[in-house]
């Protein structure tokens, strides 16, 4: 019995003396040009999409997606785990990528990298304050208080202005003070 390995080299030592054979295999030849030409076409059209996908920016603020994220110490599953999240949402800086991986920073500085499908793009901030934060109907400071959240409450980020930003935890929707929070700039302006 022949090995299999064997098998595959006479096939395509068969296919190759058929395709360059004067007398023989034209209609063959036909379909394998066609099929070389289509696997060329797919692979040029892959590495052009690859080509102008923008890499985002970093810096940048994202989240977790998942409630089991391992923070290793380099970009490769070889490197040991530094650390184990089990906060889905939690926020995290992005401060360096590579390959699939991204470099992390958390709200106590703890800097690891994470692979990429274990981010989020959707940005979420978490309570820094060490009392209970006010959270107002308005970005005004004097704007009526419709809530407290504690240290460590991560809320979805929607808006910021100069210095608050418009947070959602749960069935609560309104502003907090930026020096309550983390996962956003001082000086970071957007709706």
């Amino acid at each position: 019995m022949r090995p299999p390995g064997q098998i595959w080299i006479e096939w395509l030592e068969d296919l190759r003396l058929r395709l360059t054979s004067p007398q023989g295999g034209g209609e063959e030849r036909h379909l394998m040009r066609i099929f070389f030409l289509f696997l060329l076409g797919s692979v040029l059209l892959a590495a052009t999409a690859r080509a102008v996908e923008p890499s985002p920016a970093v810096p940048r603020f994202a989240s977790l997606a998942s409630d089991k994220v391992y923070m290793r110490e380099g970009p490769t599953y070889r490197h040991p785990i530094l650390w184990v999240y089990h906060r889905r949402g939690l926020p995290v800086e992005i401060v360096a990528q590579y390959d699939v991986c991204r470099k992390v920073r958390d709200a106590d500085g703890t800097t690891g990298w994470v692979h990429a499908s274990m981010i989020a793009e959707r940005r979420t901030v978490v309570v820094t304050a060490d009392k209970p934060a006010p959270v107002r109907r308005s970005d005004d400071p004097r704007g009526a208080i419709i809530a407290l959240a504690g240290k460590g409450v991560i809320a979805k980020l929607d808006a910021c202005e100069a210095t608050a930003c418009e947070i959602e935890a749960g069935e609560t929707q309104g502003w907090i003070d930026k020096k309550n929070i983390w996962g956003v700039r001082v000086g970071e302006v957007f709706r």
